[in-house]
This record gives C-alpha cells, structure tokens and sequence, in this order.
C-alpha cells in the first residue's frame, strides 16, 4: 500500500503575543500550543497542582503510616513508568524510615498486567500487611477482592482510565476517578506515586521529621523519566516535573542509574532534554520488560553503587539492541502483510496477528503502522494456546479504550478482558473470535467516528527564515520546552535546494541543504530513508535541533518527510 503525501497545514496560533518580549516565531508556537500568557511557561515547582488538591492522599498516608512497621509490599507495572514508580516509593520511604519495605513486579508473560490473582498469591509469601499498586491496580477487582480475604490491606494508586466498577481497596488514589477535581488528569502513574510520597512528606515534617516535605523533590529525576516515557499529555503540570526533573538531571543531582543509562547512550547529562528520556533512556529500560521481565531496569534505578549502575545500563543496551532487531523482523512481516491493501480498501481498524510474533514487541508494531496507515492499529501475539494478546494505538480523536468498551458492550464474547488510554490500550481474545473481532472493530469506528479524518494531515509551526536556522536559535526552542505528547517538539517545513546526499548507517540519510532564495546551508538528516533523492530541491517537514558529535555543537535538520514536487525542477 502506497501512501499519498499527507495534507500539510499550519497550527492556529493567537495572533497578540501576550507572552512579553520573547522571539515571535517562539511566542507563535507557544500560543499554538494553547500558552498566550508568561505564567504558562514559568516551570517552577511552587507552580505545580497543590499536592492536597489529589483527593484521598490524606486516606493514603494514614494507611501507609499505620503499617510502618510491617512489611510492605509495591505491585508495580513492567514497563518505565512502573519502574520508575517503584523506584521513587522503595527511595522515598526508605529515606522516611521504613525499614520493611519490597516490591514485585509481575512477569508479562507468565501473569499479565496488574493484581491478578496469581500476583496476589505470590505477594501472601512476603507476608504482607499493606500492598501498594503503582501504575495499575484500578481494573484489578478480583485480585484486590483476594487480598482483602487475605487480611491484607490494599491502597491503590493509579493513573489509567477505570472501568464501571472500582476496586474494593482501602484506599484509592487516581486522578481519573468519577468526579476528581484534580486539574492534572494526564499524570502517569509516577507522577501519582510523587504525590503520595509528597504528601508523606509532609505529614511526616509535621510530626517532627526534620527535611521529610523536602525528600520527594529528589527523585524528580525518576518522576520526569517515568512521564515522557509513558507518552502521557504534557499538560502544565507535567511540564513542570519534567522541566524540574531534567533540571536535576543536567546538575548531575540524579540516582546512579539513570547517568549510567545516560552514558550509555552516548548523551552529556548536561544537556540532556526531554527527547532523549523518551527516545534513548526509556526504550532500554522498557525493553527488559518487553523481553523478559524488568527487575534489572528497576535494579538499575535503585542502586547506589556506579558500578553496578553501568553493568545494568549496560546489559539493558544490550536487551535493547535484541529488542530492535526482533522488531525490525516483525515490521517487515507487517509491512508485508498491509501491501495487499490499497487505500480504498484499507480497514477502518488495521488488526494484525502473526503466530510467530513476541508479545512484548505488537505495541511497537503496532505504533509504527500506526503512523504509516494514519489509522487505529491492534497488534497480536499468541499469549497461550488459543488466547491471542493485543496491543492497540491510535490517532487523535479516536479514543482507542472507549472503542474497546463499545466493542465489549455490543459484544460480551468478544473481549476477555481490556484497559488502557484514549490513544493505547490491551486486550485479550479467544484466538477463534479474532476474524470476528476485525470485523467489528471496524464496524463501531464507523458508527462511533464517522468524521474522523484518516488522512494522516501534518500541522506544521510554519517556515523558519533562513537567518535563524542556526545552533543559537535551536537552543531557544528547547529551552522553552520540555516538548512532548500533547505539547509537541515545533515542526517546520520549507523548500530546499539539495547541495549533497549519502546514505550513512544502515538506513539514514545524510543530507547538505540551502533555503531556496538564500545562500545559507545546514546539516540534514532523515532517518529510515535509505533511497536518493532524484531531484535538486525538495519540500522538507522537519525539526531544528543540535547535533551534537565529536564535541563539536551545529544546528541540524530533523526531516521527517520528504516531498518532491515537479515544479521545483
């Protein structure tokens, strides 16, 4: 299947600049963003939602505090965000004086997502008085029912979207709850646990524990990794402990592991930005969950000794490299796979299965034909003999889990079980329902999304003058950043005349390129491109960024697409 060039627009932006004496390209970008004020760009940490402003934290801390000095246990989740969430509780309440304290994490393969049943019984053999869910728990109503029988008390804190019935805990804390107040719904699940340990602080200073209120804004380090790394929406809120975060970062004021998966990928921790958690330190850490379980990626957030930290950034780069080259055979499957479909006839729902297919890797598969289809895309692997498990992403305006509940409700016997996001979510299903299953994914996008647009349109931040595609003005765009789901690194398209191109690597192409009409040229470089370009001048879409090699800064071109019109030539 053949994709057209998408439908290129520019964002709407305001145009009074009420954003003070800053650039008007930047006040244009930030306005487009939804920022017309200073206030909105002013990431300090005094600006953050108030911490007793998350309902049910006062529950929270008292239960926590009643079992001081018993054991506790923390169910965490196998990807960053559950890591870094562990994380964050082990050292903040550690650092409050708890002594009884573990976790687990379930094995993705062995008992799925979340407090199932079979997670609750291996948590009874830690003997535990209090379990504490970390990014999951919200859909876990048999397992918490079954620890409750056990006598073992269950606080629950979550970020994801609740079914129609909520767990039995004792205490549950999600900003997506009915009727929360909460103006941050888009925490991930580290930015939840944050406030629960915020709000330990506190009282703990209160009752005379001399800098307790001060220990949770250590670890923002671990709360901004956990947050670009779940591609939740960068609302201001999480702007905020993601700026702080990386601020921390770049001071070197960061756990052990995290500078060693920093020097691992070849990054100065100095100059680190919010790209780089998403694109180079998250996947490592996410990929001893994709493969195998990820207890070393959590090994490597807690530990205290550098030495141990690079051996586990070390072998996590290593799990990494596998993971890519296992998904790079599965796109090509894939790839395959929708080549029998041409636009007219392309599903509304792109649903995939392949026996051979590792389950940790369908929602990478799944995101990357995602983005090349412009539609919903569920991915699925066998998870046991006849149970296929899927992995869905979506597009914006189409709320993947509220698709899943329609598609559930019509039909009961269709999904076994489900949860997620509006733009990703998993499933389970019999693999004998999976034809049928296609079939109505389709049908209820139709009935729920008739006006959805599939065109895959791009909304660029307009053209930047030739005289400010240079290092100095790259540096400007990230330092009004941190950029991110929902508040999206600036994306810019122009015509350009092609001085020089050479594939380098594997798959990149390595360009040198002049604005049309001007006389200034820049470093350019489009990834998974491994075809020349058979004309002189090209239409790029594309982000301005520093290249950093060999210790030497310059501001590069970042295209993602490459048009080539006749009437350039």
């Amino acid at each position: 299947m053949r994709q057209k060039n998408p439908i290129i627009y520019e964002r709407k932006y305001n145009d009074s600049n009420l954003l003070g004496e800053i650039d008007p390209l930047i006040a244009r970008i930030l306005s487009a963003r939804g920022v017309n004020n200073k206030e909105e760009y002013n990431y300090q940490l005094r600006a953050l939602a108030p911490v007793s402003s998350l309902e049910n934290l006062d529950n929270a801390i008292k239960i926590i505090q009643k079992y001081k000095d018993e054991n506790i246990l923390i169910i965490g989740d196998y990807d960053v965000d559950g890591a870094t969430s562990i994380a964050l509780l082990m050292r903040c309440l550690g650092d409050y004086g708890f002594k009884k304290i573990n976790y687990i994490v379930p094995n993705r393969f062995d008992y799925g997502y979340g407090l199932t049943l079979e997670v609750v019984e291996q948590a009874k053999t830690y003997n535990p008085k209090l379990l504490i869910t970390v990014d999951n728990g919200i859909s876990s109503i048999e397992g918490v029912d079954k620890a409750r029988q056990f006598g073992i008390d269950v606080l629950v804190t979550d970020h994801h979207l609740p079914g129609p019935d909520l767990p039995n805990a004792n205490v549950i804390v999600n900003p997506n709850i009915k009727n929360s107040k909460f103006i941050s719904k888009n925490l991930a699940g580290v930015g939840v646990a944050f406030y629960l340990m915020a709000a330990l602080g506190r009282e703990l200073e209160i009752k005379g524990q001399v800098g307790a209120a001060k220990v949770s804004t250590r670890y923002l380090d671990l709360v901004a990794l956990g947050t670009i790394a779940d591609v939740v929406k960068l609302d201001f809120n999480n702007r905020v402990l993601v700026k702080e975060g990386l601020k921390r970062i770049q001071n070197k004021l960061c756990v052990p592991g995290i500078l060693a998966l920093i020097k691992e990928s070849g990054k100065d921790y100095n100059k680190l930005t919010s790209m780089d958690l998403g694109f180079s330190l998250g996947p490592k850490i996410n990929a001893a969950g994709r493969l195998e379980d990820i207890s070393i990626g959590i090994e490597c957030l807690l530990t205290d000794d550098n030495s141990i930290a690079l051996k586990c950034a070390i072998a996590l780069g290593e799990k990494n490299k596998k993971r890519q080259d296992i998904e790079q055979q599965m796109q090509r499957e894939a790839y395959a796979y929708i080549e029998r479909f041409t636009e007219t006839n392309l599903p509304l729902c792109l649903c995939i299965y392949d026996k051979k297919w590792h389950q940790g890797i369908v929602g990478l598969v799944a995101s990357r034909l995602k983005d090349h289809c412009n539609r919903p895309v569920i991915a699925f692997a066998e998870e046991s003999k006849g149970i296929l498990k899927g992995s869905a992403r979506s597009i914006p305006g189409l709320h993947i889990k509220d698709l899943l509940e329609s598609i559930a409700t019509e039909n009961p016997q269709l999904i076994e079980k489900f949860g997620g996001h509006s733009m990703a979510a998993g499933l389970t299903i019999k693999e004998k329902y999976f034809d049928k299953f296609k079939t109505h994914a389709s049908a209820h996008i139709k009935k729920l999304y008739p006006t959805i647009d599939f065109t895959g349109a791009i909304y660029v931040d307009g053209q930047i003058p030739y005289q400010k595609l240079t290092i100095e003005f790259a540096r400007m765009i990230e330092s009004y950043g941190p950029w991110g789901a929902g508040f999206d690194e600036p994306i810019f398209h122009g015509k350009f005349h092609l001085l020089e191109q050479r594939v380098v690597g594997n798959n990149h192409l390595k360009m040198r390129v002049k604005s049309i009409g001007s006389e200034v040229s820049i470093d350019a470089i489009a990834f998974n491109q491994v075809s020349i370009v058979a004309r002189d001048a090209v239409e790029l879409i594309y982000k301005l960024q520093v290249n950093e090699f060999r210790g030497k800064a310059s501001a590069q071109l970042l295209v993602e697409n490459i048009f080539i019109n006749e009437y350039y030539d």
